[in-house]
């Protein structure tokens, strides 16, 4: 190893705490799959006791149902029931789960209660059953979340490892509902964490596989929607860019018309606890209009995705989806919106796709969905790849990340939030959805410490030290004391005077701090480790030490210095500079 290579910097900090938290994060993988499997039977059986007058775990689609006009009541009986059990039971089931997932791990420590665990899938069950026009994922993720949180707050972790466990739940549930676990993964990274570590990422990658591998058990190892299409050609490019538009408008319309809806929900004079039941009241007349609205709705857009609808009836099916979506969830009801998302977008590209130049028209519909679906998500990187999970198609990818970024960038320009934090903002809570590195984290204290130090000997007496350092001519607030080069502590003039009322001036300074416990840094210790032991002890400065044993004095590290990084990342991001000026001329002469 090179002389100059510190080996104490790292690329990644070191964490002896990892291998523990990956084993609960397995654990986790394995009880969130069991839990998804548990809500999908729940959905199965409400679904034929709603609709079909039987008690049997076998999937059937509300559309398949003979009730004529009585339709039009079974998704409000279904909404009477989850008010109650929200309002009786626990209201964190209102909802599509990933909203109160984020504020759950950014404002309450990653603590979620039992309630939750059991009634969110009971309450979702009984809304997708009746009828509601929901996916399984927001509730699996939700339900996922609160085990993880559960276990975590069994055994003895920091909140940040809580969260880890948390989201390792959350992205779990959602593999195994979807078996899509890198776009679960990327979900997590791109929504839940808020951070990019191996401490948090490594955990939630290993509960999906977990998961991942458990679902191949019950549902086989096959893509859901499985598709293939040709390779795209140039032109495709340009009809790319429009759908991609078109997506994200879409997008912000939605989440524009949901929140809107809410709000009109707000102004009714009746309990909340009532208005799953009058949302329900919506659903049923859309479902009696159209029934595959009702619903999951996953064999429609395996529909959609094949083209074996024609464009008038996916059209009617999208637009009663899209209302009876929209005033379901503004009613609060428990429910998740990216099977929905799915459908819409799929819709759109069937809608667009005759007008669509250079490839087939079965490419837009999966084009569309994973561009509107990360467009309201905010969460471009995972509705590629979810795209990608759910068909194994390859030669979508490069129309998919197309698509998909344009209609990010659109709705970035367009939206303030996403309709993920829009919720969480009405509650006073704001999120900042960029994040980087933090200049703090990315230099260390041997970049900004002040080398040359002024000390005081230990030998010193405690008035001597007083009379020298803490006169007329005092320079500095605090001065490390050494002995040698080793350090003793830090004195300042409250200290100094305290010892000599205590124990008498004639004592030196080294004896009379000898049993004072001394707050230090390494050298090699990043400034935002620094920051915050200087935050937690209230301190301005600390002296910086070779190490531990030696407790050789190599400088001292303030809160100005700990400015430095961040004025320098200010100055990268605001001071425009150029370097080069480019002159038409002379590279005309030059030619």
């Amino acid at each position: 190893m090179s002389d100059h290579l510190d080996p104490n910097k790292r690329d990644f900090s070191a964490n002896a705490r990892l291998p523990g938290i990956c084993a609960l994060a397995a654990v986790i993988g394995v009880l969130s799959t069991i839990a998804a499997i548990v809500l999908l039977k729940l959905i199965y059986m409400f679904t034929n006791l709603f609709f079909f007058g039987t008690f049997s775990f076998v999937n059937h689609s509300p559309a398949d149902n003979k009730l004529g006009a009585w339709v039009i009541l079974i998704p409000a009986l279904g909404g009477v029931i989850v008010g109650l059990i929200a309002r009786f039971g626990s209201d964190k089931i209102r909802g599509h789960g990933i909203p109160e997932a984020i504020e759950a791990i950014l404002f309450g420590k990653s603590r979620m209660s039992p309630k939750v665990a059991i009634l969110k899938p009971l309450s979702s069950g009984v809304v997708i059953g009746s009828g509601g026009p929901f996916g399984a994922e927001g509730p699996i993720i939700m339900t996922g979340g609160a085990l993880g949180s559960l276990l975590a707050q069994c055994v003895k972790v920091t909140a940040a490892e809580r969260k880890t466990l948390l989201v390792a739940g959350a992205a779990a549930g959602m593999t195994a509902v979807f078996g899509t676990p890198v776009a679960a993964v990327l979900l997590a990274v791109e929504l839940l964490l808020f951070e990019w570590r191996p401490r948090s990422f490594l955990p939630v990658a290993l509960a999906c596989a977990v998961a991942g591998f458990m679902r191949a058990q019950w549902f086989g190892v096959g893509p859901l929607f499985p598709l293939e299409t040709a390779p795209p050609g140039t032109i495709s490019l340009i009809s790319c860019l429009i759908l991609g538009i078109a997506s994200g408008a879409l997008a912000s319309g939605l989440s524009v018309a949901l929140y809107a809806t809410e709000d009109l929900f707000a102004k009714l004079p009746v309990h909340w606890m009532w208005w799953p039941a009058i949302g329900g009241l919506v659903i049923g007349l859309g479902g009696l209009i159209e029934p595959r609205a009702l619903g999951v709705g996953y064999d429609v857009i395996g529909d959609l995705l094949h083209q074996q609808l024609a464009v008038k009836i996916a059209v009617s099916i999208l637009v009663v989806k899209a209302i009876i979506w929209v005033i379901a969830l503004g009613s609060g009801t428990s429910g998740g919106v990216l099977a929905p998302l799915l459908m819409l977008g799929a819709g759109l590209g069937i809608v667009m796709g005759p007008i669509l130049p250079g490839h087939e028209a079965g490419l837009w519909p999966l084009v569309a969905m994973s561009a509107t679906l990360g467009a309201t998500l905010g969460a471009p990187l995972t509705a590629i790849v979810f795209a990608f999970g759910l068909t194994h198609d390859a030669n979508a990818l490069l129309p998919l990340l197309t698509a998909t970024l344009v209609a990010h960038g659109f709705t970035t320009v367009v939206m303030r939030r996403s309709i993920m934090t829009e919720k969480i903002a009405r509650r006073g809570y704001h999120i900042y959805r960029e994040y980087g590195v933090d200049p703090l984290e990315r230099h260390h204290v041997d970049e900004v410490m002040t080398r040359t130090v002024r000390t005081i000997d230990a030998a010193l007496s405690v008035g001597e030290a007083l009379l020298s350092f803490f006169g007329p001519s005092q320079t500095h607030r605090a001065y490390p004391v050494v002995k040698g080069e080793r350090l003793v502590g830090v004195a300042d003039r409250e200290t100094l005077v305290a010892l000599a009322s205590e124990q008498g001036s004639d004592m030196t300074i080294g004896e009379a701090l000898a049993a004072k416990s001394v707050t230090v840094a390494l050298a090699s210790e990043t400034c935002r480790l620094v920051a915050a032991r200087l935050a937690v002890h209230g301190l301005e400065r600390v002296p910086v030490v070779t190490d531990h044993d030696s407790m050789k004095l190599e400088g001292l590290v303030s809160r100005s210095d700990l400015v430095k990084p961040s004025r320098m990342h200010f100055e990268e991001e605001q001071k425009r500079e150029r370097f080069r000026r480019l002159s038409w001329r002379s590279a005309k002469r030059r030619s």
